[in-house]
């Protein structure tokens, strides 16, 4: 089950804030579920496939990370994982289909 945290932006905080900020938007989903589309330049990095720490690797700890997947649960944990290796603003965006409205 999905829970919010402080790492939560609606849509509207998430285009104005990658607006006005800049950062890395990241797709935790797995290939598959990419294949159905994702956000124009987002980074895939599946989380369950393991490959979500080597993309970490490559960003920018001092710019914003947006994470989102299917429901919110693995970019919640994307989110978390990315505050405790000392990124500076890491958000959980929730679903996919949240994003594409």
């Amino acid at each position: 089950m999905f829970f919010k945290s402080s790492f939560d932006l609606s849509l509207e905080e998430f285009k104005s804030k990658l607006a006005e900020e800049g950062g890395a938007v990241v797709d935790c989903r797995t290939p598959m579920e990419c294949a159905d589309g994702t956000w124009p330049d987002a980074l895939q990095a599946d989380w369950n496939g393991g490959k979500f720490p080597e993309v970490a690797k490559g960003l920018d700890k001092n710019k914003p990370v947006y994470c989102y997947c299917r429901s919110g649960a693995r970019s919640g944990a994307a989110a978390s994982y990315l505050k405790k290796q000392g990124f500076a603003s890491a958000f959980n965006l929730g679903g996919y289909s949240g994003l594409k409205g």
